[in-house]
């Protein structure tokens, strides 16, 4: 008797969102430095604050609740924002 093993995708998506919030941390240090050095030179810190807006969005992003399988799921982690996924070899 062949056994089938199924992914709880709720699960899944809950493990997902900490994964995110995990990853955070240490891209938050690295914008708060980015942060400022730019403002020790008047630079324009606008896409540092956007930058930092989208990781306190990322485990709310409407693509986590929208995916119906694992795939889709993994496909989701945004690496522009949150660097390189957990999920990679």
């Amino acid at each position: 008797m062949a056994t089938i093993i199924t992914i709880d995708i709720a699960k899944a998506k809950e493990i997902h969102k900490e994964k995110i919030r995990a990853a955070r941390p240490e891209k938050f240090a690295e914008l708060d430095i980015e942060f400022q050095r730019a403002l020790e030179t008047s630079a324009d810190t606008a896409a540092i604050v956007a930058k930092k807006q989208a990781l306190r969005d990322a485990p709310a992003d409407s693509a986590i609740d929208a995916a119906t399988n694992e795939a889709e799921l993994k496909a989701q982690w945004n690496t522009d924002i949150l660097g390189t996924s957990p999920y990679t070899n």
